[in-house]
C-alpha cells in the first residue's frame, strides 16, 4: 500500500501515528512522541491530529477500495477478450 492510512493494528487513539509510522517505516513510539510534542508546544497540533483522524481513511477501507479497483480491472480485461 502506497497511500497513507490509519492503522488498525498499531493504534492508541485513532491510528494516525501508527499509519504514518507504517508508511514511512518508523518506530510508532517515536511518531507518537513527536506528535505529542507538537500538540503540546504548537497550538495547531491537536486540530491537525483531529483533522487527520477524520480525513485519512482506515486501513480496511483502503484495502477494500484497492480490491474493488483490481476486480473492476479484471472485469474490463475479460470483456476485452470476448
Amino acid at each position: 500500500m502506497d497511500r497513507l492510512y490509519r492503522s488498525e493494528d498499531d493504534k492508541v487513539l485513532g491510528g494516525v501515528c501508527g499509519g504514518i509510522a507504517e508508511k514511512y517505516e518508523l518506530d510508532p513510539s517515536l511518531v507518537r512522541l513527536a506528535t505529542l510534542v507538537i500538540v503540546l508546544t504548537a497550538g495547531i497540533g491537536l486540530p491537525l491530529y483531529l483533522a487527520a483522524w477524520l480525513i485519512v481513511p482506515p486501513e480496511s477501507e483502503l484495502e477494500n477500495q484497492e480490491q474493488e479497483t483490481e476486480d473492476s480491472d479484471e472485469g474490463s480485461e475479460s470483456k476485452d477478450e470476448e
